[in-house]
C-alpha cells in the first residue's frame, strides 16, 4: 500500500495540482478543503492514519497555524509540509517553530515537492525506529511500536492488549519469523510489570543437560564444572516477564520442573536443598502444533493447558500483504542508518515486487531483503533493480532450505466487495474513510502492478490486461507514469 499524503487547500485548482503531482510520485492522495475539515480527519475521534500532510497556511476557516496547534493537542507526529506565498516567510519561521518539518512556495515544483516529501517520509521513519529499539532496550515496547496496517494484525494486537491488563499465561503461536517476540515485549511494556525485567530464553537453543540450570540455576558444586553459584533466569525474571521462545523445544524432564514452577511459584536450583519463591509472568511462544506433539507424547498435556491459557496467534506475512510496504520503509530506514548510507525511500515498483512475494520465513526474511538491498543500492531510493533474486522470479527458500510454502489461504476469487486479492497483494477499494477509491486510482495500482508482476514485459502485460499495448501506453501516460523499459520474451 503507497504512503498516504494529505493535501489541505481551500483553493481547488492549488489542491488538485499537488494532489496530481503526489500522485505521479506515487503515493496516495487524499484532499481536504479546509482546516476544519483536515483536523477534523487527523484529529477527530476516530482519526485517520496519514504518513504526511501538505498544509496550506491560509485558509478561512481554520489555517495552517490552527491546524497545527491541534494536531499537538491531540499528540499527532505526522510530518507536515507547509505551503506559503511568497513573502510568508515569517509565516513558515512560526510553522516549523510549531512542528512543520518543511514547506514549499506556492506554486509548489515538482522536484522539489518530490525531494520534501521524500525527506519528511524518510525521517518519519527513522524517528519512528530509533524511539522503537529505544523502547525495546529498555523493556517499555508498546503495541503501539508494532508496525502494520493489516486488519489481521491489528485484531491480533486488540487480543494481545487485553492479555497485558492481566497476568494470565499467554501463548503466541506463529512461524517461525512472524515477530512472536515484538508481540511479548509488547505485552511486557504495556503491563504494570513493564519497569521490571523482561529475560527472554530461546528453549531450542538450550543443551539439553543444561536446560534446568538454566531456567532454574544451580548451587556450587552441583555438577562437573559448577565452580560458582548461578542464579537462573527465573530469578532473573523475578518481578518481570520471562519469555519461553520455542517452547515445544524442551525436554520432557525440564517440563516436570516448568510445571511445578508454573503451580507453586517456587523453583528448586539444581544442587538445592529448598525452593525459593518467585513472581514472574510467563509468556510463551512456539512455531509447532503443541496439540500435535501432546498427542505423540513429546509435549505434557498438563504442561499444554497451563500455558494455553490465552493463545494468541500471529498470521504469517502472507496473510497480511498490507504490512509488506509499511515494514519495508520502517527496515530501510534503520539499515540506512547502521549503514551510514544515503538511501531514503523504495519505489512503487519495489514495493510491487516485495508485496507479491510469498515469504515463506516472514517478517524476518523481508527484513533481510532489505538488508541485502540497502548494501547494494547505489542511489538513495531503492528500485526493483536492488532486489534482482524477487525481481527475475527466482524461488525463495525459507531458513531451513524448505521450498516456500503453498498460499492455501489465498483466494481464487474475491471474497469481499470491499477488497480483491489475487496472487498475494491485496488491492484495497475503500479509502480509510470507508469510501469507494476513485477509478484511476485502481486502475493505476492495477497496472503498476501487473507491470511489475511481468517484468515490464509490455506486450504480456497488455495482453494480460485485455488492451492493445497502445492504449496501455496513452493509459501509463495519462496516469503519470511510465515503464522503465519493454522487455519483450522471444520464444
Amino acid at each position: 500500500m503507497p504512503e498516504v499524503v494529505l493535501i489541505v487547500d481551500d483553493d481547488p485548482v492549488q489542491r488538485r495540482l499537488i494532489q496530481n503531482m503526489v500522485q505521479r510520485f506515487g503515493y496516495d492522495a487524499w484532499t481536504a478543503d479546509g482546516g476544519e475539515d483536515a483536523a477534523a480527519l487527523l484529529c477527530g475521534e476516530r482519526g485517520v492514519e496519514v504518513d504526511c500532510v501538505i498544509l496550506d497556511l491560509v485558509m478561512p476557516d481554520l489555517d495552517g497555524m490552527g491546524v497545527l496547534a491541534r494536531m499537538r493537542d491531540a499528540g499527532r507526529n505526522t510530518p507536515v509540509i507547509v505551503q506559503t506565498a511568497h513573502g510568508g516567510i515569517d509565516n513558515v519561521v512560526s510553522a516549523m517553530r510549531a512542528g512543520a518539518v518543511d514547506f514549499v512556495v506556492k506554486p509548489a515544483g515538482a522536484e522539489r515537492l518530490q525531494v520534501s516529501l521524500r525527506n519528511a517520509l524518510a525521517s518519519k521513519a527513522m524517528a519512528g525506529e530509533l524511539q522503537r529499539i529505544k523502547r525495546s532496550r529498555e523493556g517499555t515496547l508498546t503495541f503501539d511500536d508494532i508496525v502494520t496496517r493489516s486488519p489481521k494484525m491489528r485484531a491480533v494486537l486488540r487480543a494481545a492488549e487485553k492479555a497485558a491488563a492481566s497476568a494470565i499465561p499467554a501463548l503466541i503461536e506463529g512461524e517461525s519469523g512472524v515477530g512472536k517476540e515484538m508481540i511479548a515485549r509488547a505485552i511486557h511494556g504495556s503491563s504494570d510489570r513493564r519497569r521490571r525485567p523482561f529475560v527472554a530464553v530461546n528453549c531450542g537453543a538450550l543443551p539439553e543437560n543444561l536446560v534446568e540450570s538454566i531456567l532454574f540455576g544451580h548451587e556450587k558444586g552441583a555438577f562437573t564444572g559448577a565452580t560458582e553459584k548461578h542464579t537462573g533466569k527465573f530469578i532473573e525474571a523475578d518481578g518481570g516477564t520471562l519469555f519461553l521462545d520455542e517452547i515445544g523445544e524442551l525436554p520432557l524432564a525440564a517440563q516436570v520442573k516448568l510445571l511445578r514452577a508454573l503451580q507453586e511459584n517456587e523453583i528448586e536450583p539444581v544442587g538445592g536443598s529448598k525452593t525459593i519463591k518467585v513472581d514472574v509472568r510467563i509468556v510463551s511462544a512456539t512455531n509447532r502444533d503443541l496439540i500435535a506433539d501432546v498427542k505423540a507424547g513429546r509435549f505434557r498435556e498438563d504442561l499444554f493447558y497451563r500455558l494455553h491459557v490465552f493463545p494468541i496467534a500471529v498470521p504469517p506475512l502472507r496473510a497480511r500483504p498490507d504490512d509488506i510496504p509499511e515494514l519495508a520503509r520502517h527496515f530501510v530506514a534503520r539499515f540506512a542508518a547502521e549503514e551510514g548510507k544515503r538511501v531514503n525511500a523504495i519505489t512503487a515498483d519495489a514495493l510491487a515486487v516485495l508485496t507479491a512475494q510469498s515469504w515463506p520465513g516472514n517478517v524476518r526474511q523481508l527484513e533481510n531483503a532489505i538488508f541485502r538491498a540497502v548494501v547494494l543500492a547505489e542511489g538513495d531510493v531503492l528500485g526493483v533493480n536492488e532486489f534482482p533474486q524477487l525481481a527475475h522470479g527466482e524461488e525463495t527458500r525459507s531458513a531451513s532450505g524448505d521450498m516456500p510454502t503453498v498460499r492455501e489461504d489465498t483466494p481464487t476469487v474475491p471474497q469481499a466487495t470491499h477488497e480483491l486479492t489475487t496472487l498475494g497483494t491485496s488491492l484495497p477499494l475503500l479509502n480509510a474513510l470507508g469510501h469507494v477509491r476513485p477509478l484511476d486510482e485502481v486502475e493505476r495500482d492495477v497496472i503498476r502492478f501487473a507491470i511489475a508482476h511481468y517484468r515490464e514485459q509490455m506486450s504480456e502485460v497488455a495482453r494480460r490486461l485485455h488492451i492493445g499495448r497502445s492504449t496501455l501506453y496513452r493509459k501509463l501516460e495519462s496516469l503519470g507514469f511510465t515503464a522503465e523499459s519493454d522487455r519483450e520474451t522471444t520464444e
